[in-house]
């Protein structure tokens, strides 16, 4: 089995920092040479994890001044009501999401289950990215039936909003009825979008959403940057009131 290169592993324990709140954004990371002690190795290994800490984001370097956080990672909860925009809006964070391509095409065999249709029905699919406070942390795909939801992809490309789409075409409400969730290494086009090194960790997340009376409405995958989201899971509607019920998993 392949180590993990010491200076990932100093990466992954600075960016569990942040995550853990040791340091918030703006505060300013220990020196070089004191974090070389904390890891006993050189600064030359410390300076690599930083460098990559910064391609993906989460530092940035002053000069003559240090290394400074730009960026904490988000907390990501995952429930019966899943909404992206109050998610992170709830966190303080600014929410966008920039659509990738819109297209109806035919269902593969694994969308067909999941939305209960007959192989090779009409699906519309929505590929975007998705932006907290401008930064990329998720890939997104998801897939709704064609047949009931004739002015989806219209409504879709003027909103870019899931829930508002399908509000627009009488889908007032719908809840998360299976979530999987699998650690993945970033694909070179993943990492392109996400803005990480290939073979960095992510998260993909597996879902189907149905309406009130269990009809299936949307099958969706989801790649979170690792280093950059943790999700959390629970069992409450509200994760406003769920902490003492919710389960946090990250890439690593």
């Amino acid at each position: 089995m392949a180590r993990t290169p010491v200076w990932k592993s100093i990466a992954i324990s600075l960016t569990d920092d942040i995550a853990q709140g040791r340091y918030q954004t703006g505060d300013k990371l220990p020196p070089e040479v004191q974090l070389s002690g904390r890891f006993g190795v050189n600064r030359h290994t410390v300076r690599r994890a930083l460098s990559d800490m910064a391609d993906q984001g989460l530092v940035h370097a002053r000069r003559g001044a240090g290394v400074f956080v730009a960026a904490q990672p988000t907390d990501y909860p995952i429930g019966k009501r899943v909404r992206f925009h109050q998610n992170l809006a709830r966190l303080g964070r600014i929410p966008a999401k920039r659509i990738l391509t819109l297209e109806t095409r035919a269902a593969g065999q694994r969308e067909a289950e999941a939305l209960r249709l007959e192989a090779g029905a009409a699906v519309h699919v929505y590929d975007g990215l998705s932006l907290a406070d401008g930064q990329p942390i998720a890939l997104f795909q998801s897939v709704f039936p064609a047949a009931p939801l004739p002015g989806l992809l219209s409504a879709l490309e003027e909103t870019h909003s899931v829930t508002a789409a399908l509000k627009h075409c009488g889908i007032q409400d719908f809840t998360r009825v299976e979530t999987r969730i699998t650690a993945k290494l970033a694909t070179a086009t993943q990492a392109l979008h996400l803005k990480i090194s290939e073979g960095s960790p992510i998260l993909r997340t597996t879902g189907i959403n149905a309406t009130p009376g269990d009809d299936p409405i949307e099958f969706g995958r989801t790649w979170f940057a690792g280093d950059r989201v943790t999700l959390t899971v629970s069992d409450q509607d509200n994760p406003e009131t769920n902490g003492r019920r919710r389960q946090s998993t990250r890439a690593f």
